[in-house]
């Protein structure tokens, strides 16, 4: 596919007037359809607490998708490790793996929580804490919002209005049991390399093993809308990295350049390799695409304000929502880097994205109302792809 693969990140949306049972039998009709289309992975992201979004649990849903597919590579995009444990990660997708061997993505990324601590400096004599890196600066320059070849980079978007929302409480208390600390970040990608290796001892040597998963076919990635944590965790072990221009379109060159910086050659890789992901909505023309993304300004802002995610509206229903300044300003940068309109307007798009982060694959994430409209946008954009291949 026009030199690099693309994958498939999806959020299991909920249409309006659908329910979860429903979209979750089109999520697995999708994986079906795109594998005959020729995407290269599909992944589930993992959200709680959106009534508009049904993929609370990868894990289940790549069981289900497992048997429904047969060469397309399945993963999770991300496993949010901030409420779970290293052991029951590794085991989740062993037991997976031990059925389909040799098809498995292990996404991990970081939910939201208390900042995480750095490593201590290595080498150093003190043992305390290392100075935060300054940011990677971005091989691309970035000149009044575009790169070079035109690529939108906005501006950084500020979570600080939702700092002490009693809804982001309510869901941090409902993951995590009473009283329970979040692992550092680092620590806990340690940890499950080491389970998946049968290397895992504790400082007095103790061992554990996790079976099913040790030894596990699988393939880690780490995902990352910046240049700080994940990007290092990703680099210092070796591992494949995604950058979310999707959910931080901001930060996306900086992630790349930080994973890249951060690299170490492992056994698996030998130099960097990075996936990017993008909203994409693809139509026969622009005008009808532009229609089909009508639903997705508000949607945004729904997540944005703490709502959760609404059911995905029809273009007539988010038309009659009520719409304010302030609402557009909330949500500008997302649908400014949404990439909408006809299989040549989009790809265009992709090959920007791809030119500009030196993306080694790209991930495509759709969401329309109606699921034959998500359908053939995934076929329209791989046909056109393969075009220019």
């Amino acid at each position: 596919m026009s030199g690099i693969p693309l994958g498939v990140l999806d959020l299991v949306p909920v249409p309006s007037g659908s329910t979860a049972a429903e979209a979750l039998a089109h999520s697995i009709d999708l994986a079906r359809r795109t594998e005959e289309f020729g995407y290269a992975r599909y992944w589930f992201a993992e959200h709680h607490l959106n009534p508009g979004v049904a993929g609370t649990s990868p894990a289940v849903v790549l069981a289900l998708t497992a048997s429904a597919t047969s060469t397309i590579r399945i993963g999770s995009g991300a496993v949010q490790l901030g409420h779970r444990t290293a052991l029951s990660t590794v085991e989740e997708f062993g037991l997976i793996d031990a059925l389909h061997p040799g098809r498995l993505d292990l996404g991990l990324g970081r939910s939201a929580g208390p900042p995480q601590r750095r490593r201590p400096a290595e080498g150093g004599g003190g043992g305390g804490p290392a100075a935060p890196p300054e940011p990677a600066v971005p091989a691309t320059p970035v000149v009044d919002g575009r790169t070079p070849n035109g690529l939108r980079i906005p501006d950084r978007f500020s979570f600080a209005h939702l700092l002490g929302h009693p809804r982001v409480a309510l869901q941090q208390k409902l993951l995590n049991l009473p009283g329970a600390q979040p692992q550092d970040y680092s620590e806990q990608v340690d940890d499950v390399l080491a389970l998946l290796r049968g290397e895992y001892r504790t400082p007095e040597g103790v061992e554990a093993h996790a079976v099913p998963g040790e030894g596990a076919d699988v393939q880690v990635w780490i995902l990352g809308s910046s240049g700080g944590v994940s990007a290092e965790a990703a680099g210092r072990n070796g591992l494949r990295f995604a950058a979310n221009y999707h959910v931080s379109p901001a930060t996306v060159l900086e992630a790349a350049e930080g994973y890249r910086a951060a690299f170490k050659p492992s056994a698996e890789l030998d130099r960097p390799y990075v996936t990017v992901s993008a909203d994409v909505v693809v139509a026969e023309d622009d005008a009808t695409a532009r229609e089909l993304a009508t639903g997705y300004a508000p949607w945004v802002r729904s997540i944005r304000t703490a709502e959760g995610a609404i059911p995905y509206p029809t273009p007539a229903e988010a038309r009659a929502l009520p719409w304010s300044e302030e609402d557009g300003k909330l949500v500008a940068d997302r649908v400014e880097t949404q990439f909408v309109g006809s299989p040549r307007t989009v790809a265009d798009h992709l090959e920007r994205l791809r030119d500009a982060t030196g993306a080694d694959e790209l991930l495509i994430t759709t969401i329309t109302h109606g699921h034959a409209d998500r359908v053939r946008s995934y076929r329209l954009l791989a046909e056109e792809w393969q075009r220019r291949g």
